[in-house]
């Protein structure tokens, strides 16, 4: 499904991303983890096209996208969710969710999403005509996700999607993400949370300072020099 070939990602003088490689098949959730600054943000703003790599390709589904537009990357079945949400807060819950669906023609599928999510999130049904920035953070996260997946991704990125959220809420999310799994969604999954990525990750790559400390299987965390402790927090 995706394929990274030797990304590096510099602002400036800075190396954000260092030769980096890593893959998602169809049908995995792989976890990309870290500690701040590990580089892990930039690896996904160079998936979705938000910076230009210093090198490097990024292969969608057998099509190098490393220099495609984002809509274009999105048209090809790549969407993201990113860190801090980025809702449209004057807008309405129904306003942020159809325009999830832009890239969309059919009517009568885009409602029939849009009921879904609000039976799965009933509180984006209870706030359906409200606007979105006057939910909390845990609602707003239910909205964002519940936005990316209009476009109906076929891989989705999630970037940071417990950050800030109340440990109730973040087991919510959680679950919710591993139904995604269990529907067939192809994920890749950054996160700070280790313990709640691990639930349902396929396959785990742990980045610290631009490059990459660990490729393979979240049993071998605990046994790779003490990974899990040193570079996530335990």
């Amino acid at each position: 499904m995706l394929k990274v070939e030797n990304l590096s990602v510099r602002y400036g003088a800075v190396a954000a991303v260092r030769d980096l490689s890593l893959s998602v098949g169809q049908g995995e959730l792989i976890a990309l983890l870290g500690p701040n600054g590990a580089g892990k943000s930039s690896t996904i703003n160079a998936l979705t096209g938000l910076v230009t790599p210093a090198a490097g390709r990024i292969v969608l589904d057998g099509v190098d996208i490393s220099r495609s537009r984002t809509e274009d990357r999105i048209r090809g079945g790549l969407t993201s969710t990113p860190e801090g949400r980025h809702i449209f807060a004057n807008l309405t819950v129904a306003e942020n969710l159809r325009l999830g669906a832009a890239i969309r023609r059919d009517a009568k599928g885009v409602r029939q999403d849009i009921d879904r999510f609000l039976a799965l999130f009933p509180v984006l049904s209870e706030r359906y005509s409200q606007a979105a920035g006057t939910l909390s953070g845990g609602e707003q996260q239910m909205l964002a996700i519940s936005r990316s997946l209009m476009s109906r991704p076929k891989l989705l990125l999630l970037d940071e999607p417990s950050l800030g959220l109340a440990p109730k809420i973040v087991i919510q999310i959680f679950d919710f993400i591993g139904q995604l799994k269990a529907e067939g969604l192809t994920l890749l999954l950054v996160e700070q949370n280790a313990r709640q990525a691990l639930r349902f990750a396929d396959r785990v790559y742990v980045m610290s300072s631009g490059t990459l400390r660990f490729d393979g299987p979240p049993t071998g965390l605990a046994d790779e020099h003490g990974l899990l402790n040193l570079y996530i927090g335990g």
